[in-house]
């Protein structure tokens, strides 16, 4: 019985709810129509439709083979690793196959043979798609877990990253953080950024073996640890400020920093017992789909929300054609029990249906012109039908003309540029010498200074004479006696006078000093 409702506590955050159907037929005074309501796809494992990379190149065992040991019998090395030999080898795809009982397999890195060398590998965990998170993530570490490691998150296909969580096991020490528990997080710093040692020490390979991100214990401070209080986790993650995001991803990573130790400083006559073995990796979440569906399906090496509420695209992030006339709103958890679906809505038949692509809320009818317009284009753009973008900004060619960010502003460099204008792929009108996109580098032969100017000197074609040294392209430092631009010019060619005078100051000067000479002698012989 224990088990049961052990079991039936854990599913509870899993199923999230009652966030399950999206709209229902119902029956008014006006007739039968659809009543539609916020919805979301069930939780599942998301590593089966996972893409794993792990790198550096040559990080994985087996090329060439390798022997290593265990913590265990660190001098009893029989154990190989051969990437030719199916049964030797370790790579990638073993973190996320299924396990016979009592046998596992497991991605293996290289020996930290190189020490004191860092013995350095990420595994990165990509989707192509946002989803949210709704259970711990438990990676499994055979032959003992890292003493230093962090998991960060990407929300942009991986083309940023941020820290998720720190683990060490000496947070100070490794990263110049105090260490924390989640579960003595408040409902104020519910998704602040943590570094933990509970899963770094010294257990032994077959104690404890898993590494976790404490998605439930974060959940539990606003549901309750026997998660009954859903209701209060709803009405946060809508209302809580960067909440409802901590718990979205579209890939993860794990930076591995320093293997297992055993317990001991590293004993450098022994280095082949330190690598990393993963046997599994769980992520447990949905896709996210703005509350738009509550189905979610995996076609053309992809996962892909089947959208509701008159909804479109990967995360069902836009109102489909003929469906915006007004701009397009994820749902809403708010208000209990059912949310709000903010469903896109069909377009009036005011003014011929004028088409705005969610830029606009108004139309217009101009009556000496017989045409329909759109009022007050928002997001950048302009036109009758607001699909143009506006001077100064240019069109995004990944988006649609739909998409709240389909103008993009052209950020002209102000001095390198003619005006703030730029063409249709981004690039500004460049003043003479200025160069780049934003005209914010200078061509060949030309250097900056508020502006792009020729280059006086330079150490090719405009090259010092008479041993000038040339100051940051901007002018020749000329040596006594030459003058002009690159030092070209003897000052006694074009200048006799100051020559003469030049000469005058030498031969007075030889003069004096041989008189003293003379003078000096006759004192030695009186």
């Amino acid at each position: 019985m224990l088990h049961l409702v052990a079991f039936l506590l854990h599913c509870l955050p899993l199923a999230m709810g009652h966030y399950d159907i999206c709209k229902s037929w119902v029956t008014t005074d006006d007739g039968p129509s659809w009543e539609f309501y916020a919805c979301q796809p069930k939780a599942m494992r998301m590593k089966d439709y996972v893409t794993v990379r792990v790198d550096p190149p040559g990080i994985t065992c087996g090329d060439p083979p390798e022997r290593f040991c265990t913590h265990e019998n660190p001098y009893l090395c029989s154990d190989e690793c051969d990437a030719s030999t199916p049964d030797l080898a370790h790579p990638p795809k073993l973190m996320f196959d299924k396990e016979d009982e009592g046998l596992a397999t497991y991605w293996q890195s290289v020996t930290w043979s190189r020490y004191p060398e860092p013995l350095l590998a990420n595994i990165t965990l990509s989707w192509n798609k946002s989803i949210e998170l709704t259970d711990d993530i438990v990676v499994t570490f055979e032959y003992g877990r890292p003493t230093i490691m962090m998991l960060e998150k990407s929300l942009d296909n991986g083309r940023t990253w941020h820290p998720y969580q720190y683990y060490a096991d000496d947070c100070m020490e490794a990263f110049g953080m105090p260490a924390r528990r989640v579960r003595d997080l408040s409902t104020t710093s519910a998704n602040r950024i943590i570094c933990t040692e509970e899963y770094s020490r010294w257990a032994g390979s077959k104690k404890e073996k898993n590494v976790r991100l404490e998605v439930r214990d974060r959940f539990a401070i606003f549901a309750g640890q026997d998660f009954r209080n859903m209701d209060n986790l709803y009405t946060r993650l809508e209302s809580a400020k960067g909440l409802k995001d901590f718990f979205t991803v579209t890939d993860l990573r794990m930076r591995l920093l320093r293997p297992a130790l055993g317990g001991t400083y590293v004993q450098r006559e022994n280095l082949y017992k330190y690598f990393y073995a993963v046997s599994n990796i769980e992520v447990t979440g949905r896709c996210k789909c703005n509350l738009h569906a509550n189905l979610c399906s995996f076609k053309e090496g992809t996962l892909q929300c089947e959208c509701e509420h008159n909804t479109t695209g990967l995360d069902c992030g836009k109102c489909k054609k003929n469906f915006r006339t007004r701009s397009w709103r994820a749902g809403s958890y708010l208000p209990l029990p059912n949310g709000s679906p903010n469903a896109c809505a069909a377009a009036g038949l005011a003014f011929g249906n004028c088409e705005c692509y969610g830029h606009s809320n108004r139309c217009s009818y101009i009556d000496f012109l017989n045409v329909v317009t759109c009022v007050s284009c928002k997001h950048n753009t302009r036109g009758q039908h607001c699909q143009h973008c506006r001077l100064g900004f240019y069109r995004n060619g990944s988006a649609e003309l739909d998409d709240e960010n389909v103008c993009i502003e052209c950020n002209c460099n102000q001095i390198g540029s003619l005006h703030d204008r730029c063409n249709e792929t981004g690039y500004c009108e460049c003043r003479e010498g200025a160069a780049g996109p934003k005209c914010d580098d200078c061509l060949p032969n030309y250097y900056w200074r508020q502006g792009c100017f020729p280059n006086v000197c330079d150490e090719e074609l405009l090259i010092c004479q008479n041993g000038g040294t040339c100051y940051q392209n901007q002018r020749c430092i000329c040596p006594a006696g030459y003058k002009g631009v690159l030092c070209e010019q003897s000052k006694c060619d074009s200048d006799t006078k100051a020559c003469n005078s030049a000469s005058s100051t030498y031969l007075s000067l030889t003069t004096f000093l041989i008189s003293a000479l003379i003078l000096q002698l006759r004192h030695l012989d009186f």
